[in-house]
């Protein structure tokens, strides 16, 4: 009998099927328009875009009513450009990305074609629109192939990727379209923020982006927070003793959770290991591990403990040219130049022997969450979505809806097969392997780690197997693999195959062969090449199916629904036939963490024999039951996560802004001012209080403050004396006399030099005090922990505190800048003499500047790669720097 939600969805379907169904009615209209866009000349597409951005930018009219026609253009430039007309399931897709929903389409339906839809119609505003992919391949293939489209529709696309001269990477933000990775538009968010004028930030803005693999950017990196950090100093000796210890514990000594991915040491552990550190003299004899002064070496300690025993080579790193290279656990793929912070990677690299780099210091940082959250809208593709469809409605109020498939999925997914012992496992998956593979069907098997997958091809050659491995290894040749994945008999051993972003064709990849032959020979016809490869590309794709086209078969299931169903949806693409089947055993990680000690038992009381397997899709079901209280727990911890980062958040969010308001100032003498007066009426507060007699101040102490922070010698004691003065006269008269004295500071200078001293000034102190802010408040979030035992919110806690350490901050700045604008004062001729002589010791000392030079006092010690030594030069002055230039064209660009 059906259930009443059953039969509801039976007579009127699910919610996504009317999600669906009600864009269904815009669909016909772009497919009504096809005759009219037809008729168009090539000239007439461009014209129409010009008409569309001139109704969207100057008559006001909204991107909602201008959609079919918009649509109904991009369709056809695609199809002159590329050769390729989009399906109607396509323009759905289009449809709720440009809604600001994430489209949930299965492999090898075309989403790179999709994205093209909703990033012409938005970038008809003019305010740019970003296409986000994984990996920096990808963004260039993607710029380079969708581009044509663009430019068939007179738009711009560019590209960013790392490393690019900033001259290009602006030309390529300007761009109507922008193709990018997460990393770096992340990257040059926080790099655009430490900028110190607005003509140098790269990034104009975030109005829409549209984010492939979505499900691997804002789930699976949402915790790696991106840093831009620069060098501590180098404690590689402190690496090195500890990393000797860890060897020389036994078990007793510590724990691991494997769950929580933790090792502690347990309370024998800590006193052997007081014990060792005191013989070797890390420790020094009247210190305990209990002592403050301790903490350093117990962190590194820790530290060094979970370096060895949760952190693993081949599985979680790579060792290559000297050098530990991060795994990404999703995809399988290196992470260069990504390190883990707080002294484990110097862990991990004095455990391997390798050379130790130094660690660094925060200088800015932001989580991939809070990033895409500054954007106005958000789309997003991927062809898993539905399991983490909650947090994408929480965290980033992205509604998730299935894209229906073009033709209907002929794939085979079969229920898994459990083994008692991995060995057992791996003998079953060979003979499977071996079965397939005699008939020519393709074969992707997929692995979770490096290591896993190394093994099983040691496995496949004793079977005499030949067959490719795609791990983090072979990241350059990437892309070909997977296009060689399809061929009659191909069998390819995979690490996580999220976010490959390259289709498995059957039969193999046409353009790619093509590709390969042409470079192997450049004299042959393009032509003719093109024509018999896909002759023998469509004889072999009929060999495939009849052979029962791609099995693909794991190894292991994921902590993750969803990269094992991405591992699924690699097989079956656009209606093609299919297989796909898990093999696991009792000893794998997610079965041996998650209980599989009842199971055993069971299976031992069945008297199951050696080598056989449990098929049931009671199996399937408790293995997804475990699968889904993961996802649970790592959404839980994501959301805490989040929730003590959007304190910081909104802090960056202030900081950043004010330092885009000084520099879109021309005038920041208010600002300036504002803090000078708050200064002077904190120093009043401090040193002669409300509600007090004139007897009771400490007048030697405003005297000497006032000397310090405003470089003015005032007769405070006098002014005290006098009858009827009180609080506010003497903070009326500072701030009279701060103001003639920077008055006459600015007359000297010029306006012009002035307003740029002062922008500088602002600029440095507002970045230096944000420095320490950040790594007190990585101090603080470490610790703030410990007060849940005290029966306190950790997450409040640190609300407060971190309110608290944001106010002493802001404090710290205005005394910061007035004491810095309050030293600055015209170098005599004189010291403009000396200052360059020293800047050029060979040469005849140039004639004095029409401009004033600026000193702080005392003069400080030169030097020339020391560009605090340089007091402020004049525009046009030559660069201290030693370049020839003038100061203006130089360094003084910074300013």
């Amino acid at each position: 009998m059906l259930g009443i939600g059953t039969l509801a969805k039976k007579v009127f379907g699910s919610s996504n099927d009317r999600q669906v169904k009600s864009v269904r009615p815009l669909v016909a209209k772009v497919n009504a328009l096809e005759p009219e866009f037809e008729a168009l000349s090539d000239e007439g597409l461009i014209e129409k875009t010009r008409e569309f951005q001139r109704r969207v930018q100057e008559e006001g009219e909204s991107l909602d009513k201008i959609l079919p026609e918009a649509f109904a253009n991009c369709r056809e430039a695609a199809k002159r450009a590329l050769g390729l007309r989009a399906f109607d399931v396509q323009l759905i897709g289009g449809i709720f990305l440009h809604q600001g929903n994430i489209a949930e389409m299965k492999t090898g339906e075309g989403k790179t074609l999709v994205a093209t839809f909703p990033a012409y119609l938005n970038a008809l505003a003019g305010k740019g629109v970003h296409v986000v992919t994984v990996n920096d391949y990808l963004a260039r293939r993607d710029s380079e192939w969708m581009g044509k489209v663009y430019n068939a529709l007179g738009m711009t696309c560019g590209v960013v990727v790392p490393f690019q001269p900033e001259p290009e990477k602006k030309l390529a933000y300007d761009a109507d379209v922008t193709y990018a990775t997460n990393n770096e538009l992340g990257f040059d968010y926080l790099r655009d923020n430490m900028k110190t004028s607005v003509d140098q930030m790269m990034q104009r803005g975030h109005f829409f982006a549209i984010i492939d693999e979505v499900d691997s950017i804002l789930i699976d990196e949402a915790r790696t927070p991106l840093i831009i950090s620069g060098p501590s100093d180098d404690r590689s000796e402190l690496y090195v003793t500890l990393d000797k210890f860890i060897p020389r514990l036994s078990e007793e000594h510590y724990t691991i959770d494997e769950k929580a991915r933790t090792a502690t040491f347990t309370e024998e552990g800590n006193e052997f290991l007081e014990q060792i550190l005191h013989e070797a003299g890390v420790l020094p004899e009247d210190q305990s591990l209990y002592d403050p002064e301790s903490t350093t070496i117990v962190h590194h300690v820790n530290q060094a403990l979970r370096a060895h025993k949760l952190f693993f080579k081949d599985q979680n790193y790579v060792v290559q040219q000297g050098e530990v290279v991060l795994i990404d656990e999703f995809t399988g793929r290196m992470m260069k130049g990504r390190r883990l912070s707080e002294g484990l990677h110097q862990a991990i690299e004095a455990k391997e022997g390798v050379q130790i780099q130094p660690e660094n210091v925060t200088l800015a940082s932001v989580t991939f969450q809070n990033y895409f959250r500054l954007y106005g809208k958000l789309g997003g593709m991927t062809g898993t979505a539905a399991t983490e469809a909650e947090e994408f409605a929480e965290i980033y109020s992205l509604g998730v809806v299935e894209i229906p498939t073009n033709r209907p999925i002929a794939r085979k997914d079969e229920h898994d097969r459990v083994y008692r012992t991995a060995k057992e496992k791996y003998d079953a998956v060979i003979q499977a392997i071996q079965k397939g593979h005699e008939k020519g069907q393709p074969i992707l098997v997929g692995t979770t780690s490096i290591e896993k997958s190394e093994m099983l091809s040691e496995l496949l050659n004793k079977a005499g197997i030949k067959h490719n491995v795609l791990n983090a290894r072979q990241h350059e040749q990437e892309a070909y693999i997977v296009a060689e994945a399809g061929r009659l008999g191909a069998v390819t051993i995979a690490t996580n195959m999220a976010g490959r972003g390259t289709d498995i064709q059957l039969g193999g990849n046409v353009e790619m062969r093509v590709h390969e032959e042409l470079t192997a020979n450049p004299e042959a016809d393009p032509e003719e090449v093109r024509k018999r490869i896909e002759a023998e590309t469509a004889e072999e794709k009929q060999k495939v199916l009849a052979a029962g086209g791609l099995f693909v078969l794991a190894t292991e299931r994921h902590e993750s629904r969803r990269i094992d169903n991405q591992l699924r949806g690699r097989s079956g693409r656009q209606g093609d036939p299919g297989r796909s089947l898990f093999f696991l055993s009792l000893e794998d990680d997610l079965m041996r963490i998650f209980g599989s000690d009842k199971l055993d038992s069971v299976l031992s009381k069945l008297g199951m024999k050696e080598g056989e397997a449990i098929i049931h899709p009671w199996v399937n079901k408790s293995l997804e039951r475990a699968q889904a209280k993961v996802e649970g727990r790592n959404f839980d911890i994501r959301k805490q996560l989040l929730k003590f980062d959007d304190v910081m958040n909104d802090q960056r969010k202030a900081v950043f802004s004010q330092r885009r308001e000084i520099m879109e100032s021309e005038e920041v003498g208010e600002i300036t001012r504002d803090m000078r007066v708050q200064v002077i009426e904190d120093l009043v507060d401090r040193y002669m209080p409300a509600k007090t007699y004139a007897d009771q101040w400490d007048v030697q102490g405003m005297h000497d403050a006032v000397m310090e922070q405003l470089n003015i010698d005032m007769p405070i004691a006098q002014w005290a004396e006098e009858e009827g003065v009180d609080q506010d006269v003497v903070a009326e008269r500072l701030e009279e006399e701060s103001d003639k004295v920077m008055a006459e500071k600015a007359e000297a200078f010029g306006a012009e030099t002035m307003q740029m001293i002062e922008k500088q000034v602002l600029l440095n102190i507002i970045d230096a005090k944000w420095r320490e802010h950040l790594v007190t408040l990585d101090q603080l979030r470490q610790t703030i922990g410990f007060r849940g035992y005290a029966q306190r919110d950790p997450l409040s806690e640190f609300k407060t505190e971190s309110f608290q350490l944001f106010e002493i901050m802001l404090d710290g700045l205005r005394a910061d800048v007035t004491q810095q604008l309050s030293r600055i004062r015209p170098l005599t001729a004189e010291e403009q003499e000396q200052m360059q002589a020293q800047m050029a010791p060979e040469e005849a000392a140039p004639e004095a500047p029409s401009e004033p030079v600026v000193a702080g006092e005392p003069l400080p010690g030169f030097d020339e790669n020391d560009p605090a030594t340089w007091g402020a030069p004049s525009r046009n002055d030559p660069c201290p720097c030693g370049s020839g230039k003038k100061f203006k064209h130089c360094h003084g660009q910074l300013v």
